[in-house]
């Protein structure tokens, strides 16, 4: 297998290997890089997720880092993302004082959450928010306010049927409110 080497901060080469990404593991992670264009998420969680979920061992943020090329500070957000959405958790390694993490690998909770996450939590308060548009559009022209009336009206129906269906949904996965 292939390898790369570590810098140390002047520039030169340290022993330790890191190797390169397999073709396997390159192949899982464009799998997960789909799925996260479809999702709209960043390539960044896909990859984080990718590796993990094919590693055989839990690996440490600064592996991910060196073996993805990602920065520390997108490394360590999407890390948090990932735990917070229950894709990833943290687990001990004995002799280790790094933090080391794995895949969680269950669709019906990942699908669940990131469902939550993404549909209804944007839909919880915006009625709020819809009151305060349309308060503001009672100040436009009449073909304006109308528009803006309309839409605002569709929003609210968008909303009833997110969380109307979305129980369902999550019924369906196994994963209820």
């Amino acid at each position: 297998m292939e390898t790369l080497t570590e810098k140390t901060e002047g520039g030169a080469k340290a022993n330790s290997p890191v190797p390169l990404l397999n073709p396997v593991e390159i192949e899982i992670i464009q799998i997960f890089v789909q799925f996260s264009r479809a999702l709209g998420q960043p390539r960044s969680l896909a990859e984080i997720y990718g590796l993990l979920f094919i590693s055989h061992e839990p690996l440490p943020m600064d592996t991910l880092i060196e073996r993805l090329n990602l920065s520390k500070g997108s490394a360590s957000q999407g890390l948090k993302y990932l735990q917070d959405l229950g894709a990833v958790q943290t687990v001990y390694v004995a002799g280790e004082r790094r933090s080391h993490y794995k895949a969680v690998a269950e669709l019906r909770n990942l699908a669940g959450r990131f469902l939550r996450r993404q549909i209804l939590t944007p839909f919880e308060g915006g009625e709020i928010r819809l009151n305060r548009i349309a308060a503001q559009a009672q100040k436009l022209s009449g073909e304006q306010r109308k528009h803006i009336n309309a839409r605002v009206k569709m929003l609210r129906s968008w909303g009833r049927n997110v969380r109307r269906v979305l129980p369902f949904v999550l019924k369906i996965l196994g994963d209820g409110i």
